[in-house]
């Protein structure tokens, strides 16, 4: 029993250790300086503290110029590793969106190349605008406008022969209704 107790704090340790810096640019913190409570996001924190410390040296007071300074300072390394991890999954996002074009345009390539391999008497079918995975994320509907392809028609069927249930005698005679004999 002791033992699970022991790994359940062990993974609370872990879960607390972990800053959550995704929304840091945007949070609103609630800092103690030695002036009282200051609260915004990272941002207007560093600006109250920065002009809190002009206003400490103006006065003459540089201990407390110099701790205003360190609260700043504190807020500063918190929106840059903010901002380098936003830039970093940035980065990361748009190397992942121009492989995932590169392979899109190879395969278009190729497709071009086996429909030219094939022969040129088969009609050129031009590449679907969305991938393959992105067709149910879409809105969009093909219609028959947005295709290049001409369309074809079904040639029209003509009604089948009426067949007579006597098949020795094909020329039997229709039965007549009472209501078309009685005029």
């Amino acid at each position: 029993m002791r033992s699970s107790n022991k790994s359940r704090s062990r993974n609370k340790n872990q879960n607390q250790n972990r800053r959550p810096t995704a929304n840091v640019v945007n949070r609103v913190f609630d800092s103690s300086g030695p002036e009282g409570k200051v609260r915004g996001t990272p941002q207007q924190i560093i600006d109250k503290y920065q002009a809190l410390a002009r206003d400490a040296q103006l006065s003459g007071d540089r201990v407390a110029a110099e701790n205003f300074l360190q609260h700043s300072e504190h807020y500063v390394r918190l929106l840059n590793e903010a901002m380098q991890e936003q830039n970093a999954r940035r980065e990361q996002q748009e190397a992942q969106q121009l492989q995932q074009q590169q392979a899109q345009q190879r395969r278009e390539a190729e497709a071009r190349a086996n429909a030219d391999s094939q022969g040129s008497d088969q009609p050129d079918v031009a590449p679907s605008p969305l991938a393959a995975g992105d067709e149910a994320d879409s809105n969009l509907v093909e219609t028959p406008e947005s295709s290049n392809q001409p369309r074809k028609r079904k040639p029209r069927s003509r009604p089948s022969p009426v067949k007579s249930e006597n098949p020795d005698n094909e020329a039997a005679p229709q039965p007549v209704h009472q209501d078309s004999a009685a005029k």
